[in-house]
């Protein structure tokens, strides 16, 4: 831009952040296209998404994995997998983002042996692990170990990267599934930074990194936000998140260096925001919620990756991601947005709302660590109980009509979408025949490698996880050596345990004002009496690796209040235990609750469980991210009922269980 530039104008116009789409799907080659394509298109990062089996430490051939493999993101195993996920993209000219948590230093390993194989050099290399497990325990549920052995797996991370990838950033501070599971402005600054708290306090404790270099480790440390359609707020909140960065770094950890100091974040609008009903409406939600972490220069995204307008129908194509680029590429190149300073400095408005979030996550910070940090808060389950009780406030805002979604509880009259015309054409297939190629594909891995060489490896990995010593090294033998994720995960495992994290569900907030409430609670009861039980019994069940459990949840406290009995044990369960659990409790009805796309084998799975155990006559409902061929599929495989975003109304949909349960047993 000519110096000469009109008042108030940059003298010079700013760089557009990082534009990412999150991808990955079906195997490591198919999702290397799609990378290209989107590079292709302008792209100026990658952000890779793993699917659940990889998540969670499990190869394709284990029994959890069964109808999981290549759904919400890309199978990687092994160093062959990763070399086929970047097959002739250069590692040292890109930045790459992994949302990758409980195996991020495994995924690292991987990444960074993929790169040297290339010749780049690690010091090169820039790019992102998420590496946040607190978030996990909290709403995505894909952690493994437990928080104290998972955030020495944090540390770890932090302390090789800051020797040896300076330019890699070694965890992402998630704010955004705090957002999802229901955290208002306040408590998402607050809990994120007491995560953040938390991983600083590890590395600095660990004793791996000088005291003096606590600055170098501080700037590596980015954040991840949502950004919801409250975009004036969201702005505020951003900001506030700087000023409370600034001043714990500062105050808490002693950087004297203000560049060091600075809020470095990326961001994804929010997902779970997304509609069913009207999904043309998710254009103009994504645009607005984009606008809220680009519009303030002093608090504007590094980084930025947009959802398709059909995320809430399935996994969005190839185009719907190109039209979320190209929002992006709209609003930095047409508009004069990156030609002006902080169009909020001064601002009255803002700095109020900025104040406000500001002294109200100071409070929740402070009670927090008064617990003994976010892990203490994480074991007792205050964060999960605090979670669940805002998002069924939220909940019951939606229900009533305080809270407008158009199209959802407000507007619903609609003309017939050209863009959902196609049916299941509007969203990407994922082929079956894509879970056969990878449990092959593992086997053959494991029969072509040398087996002393990986036994020696996995002995070193469980020799050093029994001592302090930084098991970044060992796991890097590992992956040299052939082992696979689920080896690396399992011999962690046997150190480290597993862990069950709480529900939230004691002591959730009740549905409070909702008129219908009453009524269900007495045809609840009746249908109790005329059984002769005491209660209505409701197993809620999640199987396979789905980790989403916000949806399940909210189902489970809105039964509880109707006066159901709520049978819920978490995620991540087989088929085997669920069917286990609903024979020995004697329930009326399962509900099973399945956001990852594997319904058509995870739900077949109970009902045949079912009918071995001789109960083929409970009734069971689905809920999910289900499109309509499918959900006739399961109707036809005897499902009762099918329920998808679309049906909001929970004490609608607590009344229709009640239905299904006098159905079943010949009630009229």
């Amino acid at each position: 831009m000519d110096e000469k530039a009109p008042a108030g104008r940059l003298p010079e116009r700013d760089r557009p952040w990082v534009m990412r789409t999150y991808a990955g799907h079906s195997s490591a080659a198919a999702t290397n296209a799609l990378f290209r394509r989107n590079l292709a298109k302008g792209q100026t990062g990658l952000s890779v998404a793993f699917d659940l089996p990889t998540q969670t430490g499990y190869d394709p051939d284990h029994e959890l994995a069964a109808g999981e493999v290549g759904r919400v993101g890309v199978p990687v195993a092994h160093l062959g997998d990763m070399r086929a996920l970047f097959d002739g993209l250069p590692l040292a000219e890109l930045n790459t983002s992994m949302t990758i948590n409980a195996p991020a230093m495994w995924l690292l390993g991987l990444y960074a042996t993929a790169a040297a194989e290339q010749g780049a050099e690690l010091t090169r290399c820039a790019g992102t692990t998420q590496n946040d497990i607190i978030k996990e325990y909290l709403s995505r549920g894909t952690y493994i170990f437990p928080p104290a052995a998972s955030l020495r797996l944090t540390a770890d991370v932090i302390a090789y990267t800051l020797h040896e990838m300076p330019r890699w950033n070694p965890v992402n501070i998630c704010s955004y599934h705090l957002q999802e599971a229901g955290a208002t402005p306040v408590q998402e600054v607050a809990f994120a930074l007491a995560t953040a708290v938390a991983v600083l306090d590890a590395v600095r404790d660990s004793g791996q990194v000088p005291v003096d270099r606590m600055g170098d480790v501080v700037q590596r440390i980015s954040f991840f936000v949502n950004a919801g359609v409250r975009f004036v707020e969201e702005i505020a909140k951003m900001r506030a998140f700087g000023v409370l960065w600034d001043e714990i770094t500062r105050d808490r950890y002693g950087v004297a260096e203000e560049k060091q100091r600075r809020f470095r974040y990326g961001v994804q609008v929010n997902s779970l925001g997304l509609t069913e009903a009207q999904p043309e409406n998710n254009v103009q939600r994504i645009v607005l919620e984009m606008l809220g972490v680009t519009l303030s220069r002093d608090a504007r995204a590094r980084a930025v990756q947009l959802p398709a307008w059909n995320e809430a129908l399935g996994l969005p194509r190839p185009w719907d991601q190109q039209w979320s680029l190209r929002m992006q590429q709209v609003l930095a190149y047409e508009s004069d947005l990156l030609e002006y300073p902080d169009l909020f400095e001064g601002s009255h408005v803002m700095s109020a709302l900025v104040d406000d979030i500001v002294a109200g996550a100071r409070v929740e910070l402070a009670k927090v660590l008064e617990m003994g940090g976010v892990v203490a808060a994480v074991e007792t389950g205050y964060l999960k109980r605090a979670l669940v009780a805002s998002l069924a406030d939220r909940r019951r805002r939606m229900e009533a009509g305080t809270d407008v979604v158009v199209g959802v509880n407000r507007f619903i009259e609609t003309e017939p979408s050209p863009l959902t015309a196609a049916g299941a054409e509007a969203i990407e297939q994922v082929d079956p025949a894509v879970e056969v190629a990878a449990v092959d594909a593992v086997r053959e891995w494991r029969a072509g490698r040398d087996a002393t060489a990986v036994d020696a490896a996995l002995a070193r990995l469980r020799a050093d996880a029994a001592t302090t010593t930084n098991l970044m090294v060992a796991t890097l033998e590992c992956v040299r050596a052939g082992v696979t994720t689920g080896e690396w995960a399992g011999a962690l495992r046997q150190v480290f345990g597993e862990y069950r994290a709480p529900t939230g569900l004691t002591g959730g907030a009740g549905a409070g004002g909702d008129a219908g409430l009453a009524a269900v609670r007495e045809r609840v009861a009746a249908t109790a009496r005329e059984l002769g039980s005491g209660r209505l019994r409701l197993l809620v069940g999640k199987p396979g690796l789905d980790g989403h459990s916000n949806g399940a949840e909210q189902i489970a406290v809105r039964a509880r209040d109707a006066g159901f009995e709520v049978v819920y044990q978490g995620i991540r369960l087989t088929a085997g235990q669920i069917v286990a659990a609903a024979v020995e409790e004697d329930v009326d009805l399962v509900g099973l609750s399945v956001l990852s796309g594997s319904h058509l084998a995870a739900v077949p799975a109970v009902l045949d469980g079912l009918r071995v155990a001789g109960r083929g006559d409970l009734p069971v409902v689905v809920g999910g991210i289900i499109p309509a061929g499918d959900a006739d599929a399961l109707r036809a495989g005897g499902v009762a009922r099918v329920f998808t975003p679309k049906d909001f109304a929970l004490t609608g949909i607590i009344d229709e269980l009640v239905t299904v349960i006098r159905e079943a047993n010949g009630l009229g």
